[in-house]
């Protein structure tokens, strides 16, 4: 005769895990459903320009931190020659007044005016209690000058500890804003990368394009410069069309845009400082319909610059990946004001 045994129920354990996996399933399924498709190239483009612009931004910041640097490292070795020359002077004092005392000692130790009192030759007291009255406001004077000294010193050994923290606090923020750069170009690449070799392709030529279209604009510019040195700066900033950018470079051989307009106006004699955030300061501010040939531009909330040469175009190091050249100034981003050195 058959057995007719219930079917086994499944333990309430294996339900549980049962329910799990397929509602891990069904919520994989509809990611993938609702998954974002792969970025244009147009996506992908305008998203690598802002990173870039965030890193030049970063760079300024970084070259700013590094001039900070620079000159926290002199005043602190001119401090640093101060309290050397400064310790060095109170040796000496030193070694006057412990001359003195040594003197005295020599004599005997035995109070001045009881010496002179029992002179041989009494006739010569009142010379030798002048030259004595003498001898002990040299040695107040000596100890007033040793005090003073101490007390300079002091003050200088405080100061160099100050700029020294300074410096050290520059230096951790030089770090920061070196790796916020990096973080940024790194971030564009990998963005770039998502795209195939026909499309990286396809943004260079279009890239190219642009820059041709700025040197012929350029070359029908026959606008008159500001000044001397604004001719001479942009002449110099001419020379260097082709070079490449490079974040944070100051030139001969590659710039970053900063270090571009500060190495041209270097070549006209004059000397500007080395950020965007920073030249604003070293010339005039002028609006747009002011602009000639020579004068320094800025875009995209001063994190950009680049000098104007006239029917609307600038010269300048743009952005990594390309090289010094002329561009439309609608195309280096969004102006801002000139600045007249």
């Amino acid at each position: 005769m058959a057995s007719h045994r219930r079917p086994k129920q499944p333990s309430r354990a294996r339900v549980t895990v049962l329910s799990a996996t397929a509602a891990a399933a069904v919520a994989l399924t509809s990611q993938a459903a609702q998954a974002d498709p792969k970025p244009s190239k147009e996506d992908v483009k305008e998203k690598v320009d802002k990173l870039y612009h965030e890193a030049e931004a970063a760079t300024e910041k970084h070259s700013g931190a590094e001039e900070k640097e620079k000159k926290l490292e002199k005043q602190v070795e001119a401090i640093q020659d101060k309290v050397a020359r400064g310790q060095d002077e109170l040796n000496e004092l030193r070694t006057g007044l412990g001359s003195m005392a040594s003197a005295q000692y020599r004599s005997g130790g035995i109070d001045p005016a009881l010496q002179l009192f029992l002179s041989s030759d009494p006739d010569d007291y009142l010379d030798k209690a002048s030259v004595l009255d003498q001898m002990g406001t040299k040695q107040v004077g000596a100890l007033e000058k040793i005090q003073t000294k101490q007390r300079t010193l002091a003050q200088q050994r405080q100061e160099a500890t100050l700029k020294l923290k300074d410096l050290a606090d520059t230096r951790t923020e030089l770090a920061k804003k070196k790796k916020d750069v990096q973080t940024k170009l790194n971030a564009a690449n990998k963005l770039l990368n998502t795209l195939t070799a026909e499309e990286r392709a396809q943004i260079q030529a279009d890239d190219a394009e642009r820059a041709a279209r700025g040197n012929e604009r350029a070359n029908l510019g026959n606008e008159t410069a500001s000044s001397g040195r604004a001719a001479a700066a942009l002449a110099a900033a001419k020379t260097q069309l082709g070079k490449p950018y490079i974040s944070g470079a100051e030139g001969p051989n590659s710039y970053d845009c900063s270090g571009l307009t500060q190495w041209a106006y270097a070549q006209a004699g004059v000397s500007l400082t080395r950020t965007t955030y920073t030249q604003v300061n070293d010339g005039v501010k002028i609006g747009r319909g002011e602009l000639a040939p020579g004068d320094l531009v800025f875009f995209s909330g001063l994190s950009h610059v680049g000098l104007y040469v006239g029917n609307g175009q600038v010269i300048h190091a743009p952005k990594p990946g390309t090289v010094v050249r002329y561009e439309a100034m609608e195309w280096a981003g969004s102006f801002q004001f000139g600045v007249r050195v």
